[in-house]
């Protein structure tokens, strides 16, 4: 009788999840780890920030995914060591795990880039208690400048990438179409919200004219934009620019990237830029081939975006990797297909990008991100759910666009 590969998949982000499927498909005795015990549709934490989504919509519990295989199991622990030579990792309760493979998807954290004051006085938009502890902040605030508690409400956002592109666009449609109705006694010079970005551009993946109808479509509903501007630190009710300019901030939104944890430094594996893990074109660790790495800490010859799409490949082909070598094969280098990027500007205003050149914006564009991203969520009644949620965001009554509040 085969002995099956026991296999160790810590992380249950796209990586994570998309590993043990295939593990679990070709027959692996899988335990699937996370420091939560529901994974998160990173994607969409903008639309729980700005309250159109709840957080249950956007996650899925672990257990629930994993009973789906009678060889897969689900754990809930914070993985503490890595230790490559005795093929075991051990977690913060104190507990292990020995493995015949190892899957390392446990994802990046906030990138504060050494800017004085900003992890003290920013909120991140990177995880799902990030999203839920924004919004709540948000919500407060408004309402103490509504009853005269406050004296202003204003956000700046920083980096324009996609998250700070869809967060500040959002944020203004609010202020634009909800506030007036929901907060009346809110004046319009009392709220406002800025992006600021280093680059002369929003979107610097996309090509410049979807990068110019982003940026025309977010100074269309009212975000200031700061382009070309790099932040000095970050002070508790202020943004201050390296030029010396101070932007009043009540909120402020930290959307510039991600980076390895420090704790990874200790797992005794080769890194690289941004903390990644350096890999071989398999996405393996070239010392211990028996440990693989996939997602946001994945650092392969050819580095790809932290993204979802490159994630979920990865981890597609991780374990399929896993079950070839398991079976004495020889396992293949990683090739990413590129499906494209897409960004939302706000209601009916969104920019597509396709690997052959092809560009779409508008209307068009942004039912195809509401349609992509409902459809690689997690769980029919989530998918029901965050369909509904959009229609009644975007086709729905003003006042009811900030209607989910917890």
């Amino acid at each position: 009788m085969v002995q099956r590969a026991r296999v160790v998949v810590v992380g249950a982000g796209f990586a994570g999840l998309a590993a043990t499927r295939e593990l679990a498909k070709g027959g692996a005795l899988v335990t699937l780890v996370d420091r939560n015990p529901y994974a998160t549709f990173q994607p969409l934490l903008y639309q729980v920030a700005t309250a159109g989504l709840g957080t249950s919509d956007v996650s899925y519990p672990v257990r629930t995914y994993t009973a789906k295989w009678p060889n897969v199991r689900a754990r809930r622990a914070a993985l503490s060591k890595v230790l490559p030579d005795e093929r075991r990792v051990e977690f913060e309760d104190g507990t292990g795990l020995d493995y015949d493979y190892l899957v390392l998807a446990t994802g990046v954290t906030t990138n504060w880039l050494n800017v004085p004051g900003s992890r003290e006085n920013a909120l991140p938009i990177y995880s799902l208690g990030d999203a839920a502890g924004l919004r709540r902040r948000l919500q407060h605030y408004l309402e103490d400048t509504a009853t005269g508690r406050r004296k202003s409400m204003h956000v700046v956002v920083v980096g324009a990438g996609a998250t700070g592109v869809e967060m500040a666009g959002t944020l203004a449609e609010l202020r634009r179409r909800t506030l007036p109705l929901t907060h009346p006694e809110v004046r319009p010079a009392q709220t406002s919200v800025t992006l600021v970005e280093r680059f002369d551009f929003v979107l610097a993946p996309y090509k410049p004219r979807l990068r110019d109808a982003a940026a025309k479509a977010l100074r269309k509903r009212g975000v200031n934009l700061r382009l070309g501007s790099t932040v000095a630190s970050v002070e508790p009710d202020a943004v201050v620019l390296e030029d010396g300019t101070r932007l009043p901030s009540d909120v402020t939104v930290w959307a510039l990237g991600v980076t390895a944890p420090p704790e990874v430094g200790s797992w005794g594996l080769p890194q690289g830029k941004g903390g990644r893990v350096t890999l071989t074109e398999a996405l393996n660790v070239p010392e211990h081939p028996e440990i693989f790495v996939a997602g946001d800490l994945s650092g392969p010859p050819s580095p790809l975006p932290q993204l979802a799409q490159p994630a979920i490949q990865m981890g597609k082909h991780v374990g399929k990797q896993i079950i070839a070598a398991s079976k004495g094969l020889p396992v293949r280098s990683f090739s990413y297909r590129d499906p494209g990027i897409m960004a939302t500007v706000g209601k009916a205003e969104a920019v597509l990008q396709l690997p052959n050149g092809t560009t779409m914006r508008g209307l068009p564009a942004w039912l195809a991100w509401i349609f992509i991203h409902v459809a690689y969520l997690l769980g029919g009644r989530n998918r029901v759910s965050v369909l509904l949620n959009f229609l009644w965001r975007y086709a729905g009554p003003r006042r009811t666009a900030t209607s989910v509040t917890q």
